[in-house]
């Protein structure tokens, strides 16, 4: 799918700032507390899914805060990032070169580095990573963004390598469970907590997030470019204190098909090339 002049532009850049990334971008706190030694648990258990290990070539597309980049070569990896925002690209370069100052001290030396590049041309050769990460990507990129990047994403993956997905929002969740939530939250007095547009929970998305997923598209995208893999839907710990009837309500809703297709919050995937 390539841009036609129906299409709309990529989102510009300069919406990613440091205050994006600081204030608002998924695990941002555990950053900001840590200097990016712990993970979120949304990123953790993408990176786990990931299997990487010691001598594989890993690109992360979307570095970001460079987070990741700083997990993968303390495995031993050779690690590559990528970004079109500016910001993200520095803030990745100072934890690398900060990690780098770490093996140094134990003797141990690890290939890593991070540009600045769209996701849809990638600079790197043909057949060259093990492991492809885009994690909390997708909802940024527009549909025709989105294939033109996996084509590339394919291009770049060795036959035998995996290509890892994690995007969240659950878009059926969005449309189709939050409207009920925001309803019972309402009843409960709860409601100034649930706008209308769910994007507006966290103000920021409502300007950067433009393509939402759930098991069907994902599974589509992931085909139309050439993937074949695993999809599936997860959501952060319940952990709250609420009525035996509210307890037994989330349960099923968390846990029972079809709702939970629907109640789910996060979408991850694991493809391989078709």
């Amino acid at each position: 799918m390539s841009q036609k002049e129906s299409d709309p532009k990529p989102l510009p850049s300069t919406l990613y700032t440091e205050e994006y990334f600081l204030t608002a971008c998924e695990g941002y706190e555990e950053f900001i507390a840590s200097e990016g030694q712990h993970l979120s648990r949304r990123l953790n258990d993408a990176f786990v899914v990931a299997e990487v290990k010691p001598g594989m070539r890993v690109l992360d597309v979307g570095c970001g805060r460079g987070e990741i980049l700083r997990h993968c070569m303390a495995r031993g990896v050779e690690v590559f990032g990528i970004d079109y925002a500016e910001v993200a690209v520095r803030m990745s370069r100072e934890v690398i070169e900060a990690t780098q100052k770490e093996l140094a001290n134990e003797e141990q030396s690890i290939k890593a580095g991070v540009c600045l590049s769209d996701a849809k041309k990638l600079p790197f050769p043909d057949r060259y990573f093990d492991r492809v990460l885009m994690f909390d990507v997708v909802e940024h990129l527009h549909p025709w963004e989105l294939q033109e990047s996996m084509v590339e994403i394919r291009r770049v993956m060795r036959d035998d390598g995996m290509f890892i997905i994690h995007t969240a929002p659950n878009r059926w969740y969005d449309a189709y469970a939050y409207p009920l939530v925001r309803m019972v939250r309402t009843l409960m007095g709860q409601g100034d907590k649930y706008p209308k547009d769910p994007r507006a929970i966290t103000p920021v998305n409502q300007d950067v997030h433009v393509n939402e997923q759930d098991l069907r598209s994902m599974h589509k995208a992931l085909r139309s470019a050439g993937f074949r893999g695993k999809v599936w839907l997860d959501s952060p710990p319940q952990n709250r204190q609420e009525s035996g009837l509210m307890a037994m309500l989330r349960k099923v809703a968390f846990d029972v098909a079809p709702f939970r297709w629907f109640f789910e919050r996060e979408v991850f995937a694991v493809a391989r090339k078709a």
